[in-house]
């Protein structure tokens, strides 16, 4: 399967690239705080939501199909910005893309950003997590059809 970026995520990626040592830290902490709360729904009952074991950090994650379109819900503690605005890069990235483009996503496709200059190995496990976690959603998703 050939790795592709879907183009919002890869203008996230853009811009991270562009940025320097702290500047990537700082762009990160920015996203974290533009991360949607859960819509109500989901607010009310938080094992409705599947929970990413291999994040040091508690993060949930459900995912809705959405005329063959993935819209993700994440929750992340405020206290770990770091995760929580890769969530949200995450979200913005990856929200309207269709299964099939989200499994085309390299599994390290954050090594473009930088972020393994100004995050540890185990944050980075973490980030990893999350993108095969998403992956699994959409798997199920397009199992679903």
């Amino acid at each position: 399967m050939d790795s592709v970026i879907p183009k919002p995520l890869q203008a996230i990626v853009d811009d991270f690239s562009l940025c320097e040592g702290p500047e990537k830290l700082e762009l990160l902490i920015q996203y974290a705080e533009t991360l949607p709360p859960l819509p109500e729904w989901l607010r009310e009952d938080l094992s409705k939501m599947d929970s990413v074991p291999e994040c040091m950090t508690p993060v949930f994650l459900q995912a809705e199909n959405q005329s063959g379109k993935m819209i993700f819900h994440f929750e992340v503690p405020a206290e770990s910005p770091t995760v929580r605005g890769f969530a949200a890069l995450m979200k913005e990235g990856l929200d309207g893309a269709t299964p099939e483009q989200i499994l085309k996503v390299p599994g390290d496709f954050f090594y473009a950003m930088g972020l393994q200059d100004v995050l540890s190995f185990q944050r980075l496990n973490g980030i990893s997590a999350i993108l095969a976690h998403m992956k699994q959603l959409a798997v199920k998703a397009m199992q679903e059809k």
